[in-house]
Formats: C-alpha cells, sequence, structure tokens
C-alpha cells in the first residue's frame, strides 16, 4: 500500500513503549466490551447511579456538580491526545487527504444510508412505517466521530494522530453539520418524528459539547510537548491503561441506561427491529468507509482509521438527544444500544484483521 507522498509510511506511529497494563486490555477489549454489556443487562443499578448527576459540597455553601459520563469522555480524549506526537498532527496538516476523506465520508454516508433504511421500512408492518427506528437510526448517525474510535485504533496501532484529527474536525463542525443533517432527513419520517427531530436539531449543538472533546485532547498534545521523556512515560504507564478502564466504564454506564427501560418492559418484536435497522447502518457505514480507503489506495494504518471514522458515531450524544428531547420515547434507545455494539463489533475485526495483516508482512 502507498502512503502519501512526503510522508513515511510509519511516521505517525507513536515509539514510546505501550504499559504492560494497557497492552493487556487492548489485547482483549473486544471481550471486556461484551462483559460490560453484559454486566449492564445483568447490574444496571451502578450504572444508573453513575449515569445520574452528583453534588460534590465545597465549603458551607458551593457545590459543584459532577457527571461521571463527560468525566470518562474527557479521560478518554486526555488519553488520545497523549500519544500523538505534536509533529505528526503537524504532519497531517501538510498532507491532509485521508482527513478530509474521512470527514467528507462521516458527513455523507447518513444522506446515502439512512434513505435506503427508509425505504426498506416502508414496506413492513409497523404502524409508523419505521419513522421511530429511522429518527433513532438519524439521531445517531448525524453526530460526530465516537471519541472512543481513538481507543480502538490504539488497540490496533494505527494512525492515531489521523484519528483524533478525524474526532476534533467532525466535532468542530457538530453545532453546523448535525443540525443540517436532521433537517436533510426529516422528510423521511412522519409529522411526529420530524417535529422531534426539528427539537433535537435545535439542542443538538449543546448535546456535543466542544469543550468536552477539544479541551481534553489539546491538553493532552500540550502535556506531550512540555513534559520530558521520563515523566511522559510515568504518565502514558498511568493515563492509558486508566483511560481504557475507563472507555469500558462508559460503555456500561450507557448500556445500563439504555436497558433499564427494555428489562422493565421488553419487547423482542422491537429489539429485533433495532438490532436489523442498526446491522443495516453500521455495516454500510464501515463498508463505504473501507472501500473509500481501497479506492484512495490509502497505506494500512490510515485505511484503517478512515475505516473507523465512518462506521463509529458518538452514540453518547445520541443518548442524551433522545433522552432529552424524546423522553415519553425511550425505546428509541434500544438502536442506540444495539448500534454501539455493533461499532465496537466491527471496529474490533477492522484492528483485528489489520493486525493479522501485519503478522503476515
Amino acid at each position: 500500500m502507498r502512503s502519501e507522498p512526503g510522508t513515511h509510511p510509519h511516521a505517525h506511529t507513536d515509539q514510546s513503549p505501550t504499559p504492560g497494563p494497557a497492552a493487556w486490555l487492548r489485547r482483549r477489549l473486544g471481550r471486556t466490551v461484551v462483559v460490560s454489556y453484559a454486566l449492564a443487562a445483568l447490574l444496571p443499578g451502578p450504572g444508573l447511579w453513575l449515569r445520574r448527576p452528583h453534588i460534590l459540597l465545597l465549603g458551607d455553601t458551593a457545590r459543584l456538580p459532577l457527571h461521571s459520563a463527560p468525566f470518562l469522555l474527557a479521560l478518554v480524549l486526555f488519553s488520545a491526545g497523549l500519544q500523538v506526537p505534536a509533529q505528526a498532527l503537524g504532519g497531517l496538516l501538510r498532507h491532509p487527504r485521508t482527513l478530509l476523506a474521512g470527514l467528507t465520508l462521516h458527513l455523507v454516508i447518513p444522506l446515502l444510508v439512512v434513505p435506503a433504511l427508509a425505504f426498506l421500512l416502508r414496506r413492513t408492518p409497523d404502524s409508523d412505517g419505521g419513522s421511530g427506528l429511522v429518527t433513532a437510526m438519524i439521531l445517531i448517525v448525524a453526530m460526530p466521530v465516537a471519541a472512543g474510535a481513538t481507543v480502538w485504533t490504539g488497540k490496533g496501532g494505527g494512525d492515531q494522530p489521523t484519528m483524533v484529527g478525524l474526532v476534533l474536525a467532525s466535532t468542530l463542525l457538530s453545532p453546523l453539520a448535525v443540525p443540517l443533517t436532521m433537517r436533510a432527513l426529516a422528510p423521511l419520517v412522519d409529522e411526529e418524528h420530524a417535529d422531534h427531530l426539528g427539537r433535537a436539531a435545535n439542542t443538538a449543538g449543546g448535546a456535543v459539547t466542544l469543550g468536552g472533546v477539544v479541551l481534553p485532547c489539546a491538553a493532552g498534545v500540550l502535556c506531550r510537548l512540555v513534559l520530558p521523556p521520563a515523566p511522559l512515560a510515568r504518565t502514558l504507564a498511568a493515563v492509558v491503561p486508566t483511560a481504557l478502564a475507563g472507555s469500558l466504564l462508559l460503555t456500561y454506564v450507557n448500556a445500563s441506561g439504555a436497558l433499564s427501560s427494555f428489562l422493565t418492559h421488553p419487547r423482542p418484536l422491537l429489539l429485533a427491529a433495532a438490532l436489523a435497522a442498526a446491522t443495516l447502518v453500521c455495516l454500510t457505514s464501515f463498508a463505504l468507509g473501507r472501500g473509500a480507503a481501497r479506492l484512495l489506495r490509502l497505506e494500512t494504518d490510515a485505511a484503517s482509521s478512515l475505516t473507523l471514522a465512518c462506521g463509529m458515531s458518538n452514540s453518547s450524544a445520541s443518548a442524551v438527544l433522545i433522552t432529552t428531547t424524546l423522553p415519553d420515547k425511550p425505546h428509541l434507545l434500544l438502536p442506540v444500544l444495539a448500534y454501539g455494539l455493533l461499532q465496537k463489533t466491527a471496529a474490533n475485526h477492522v484492528v483485528g484483521a489489520r493486525a493479522a495483516r501485519r503478522l503476515r508482512r
């Protein structure tokens, strides 16, 4: 495979030694994600408790609200930034082909995939013509690239600078791109769900907090710049495995919220429909990303990052939007849960296939 002109095929690779606990978790990331979902189904109580805001008393009168999910997300992103050499980000800006391709595809794929899903669901006996499921999928695929994609890129030893760049760029564009995508796809659903999408579009900029993504990443990059080699190595050894554990805890917390309503009022047919819709959209998105990487003849690491960026959306933000704008429709969290699990499974396959190709070299 060819690299971009002026770059070495492995110029972006972080040469810092991988800490032992982090390497152990990365090798088992796929299995531990499944365990997180199983725990959410069997023991959702702690996850529901962590989803609620908690108050930290500072003195006699000052109160500080604490939210576990944004903190865990910030930890994951700080770790991703910490693992990216600053010179690699500079190289990404000088040769932005993969970054621009990934960003364009992430914005365009929803406009291609969701109409196909809506067409298929109109042929089903669903009373609303599948509008509920289509609405949920719009709220998922309109979101920026998932921060968790950086974790999977790290697991596969992939192009972390490109992935961090895609997460940051898609998040920076999200206040404009997310509402536009939702409004463009709203005609595919009935009037009631279109109204819900309109409200979600109006609040999307607040749900995807720029400071919660950009600042932690920037802080990680800055720490790498200012820390001498020995303290940097110790920081990596502490932060990277902690962030991996935090990403698994975040998966458990989000899954607990989605599964709690389903376990209280089981709807097997809805679950089957949610799985089918999420599978179609997720696998098609990953396949389009992989096809684009081959068409562009990207080097293996960059191809892996492009594929992950096309298929992985910020499902945590989708869950927030559904909870706040459709509080009377908690069942729509099921497609979010299904997509979250499927995108992690597909990501595990992508990085596993990439590792296998490396071994054959």
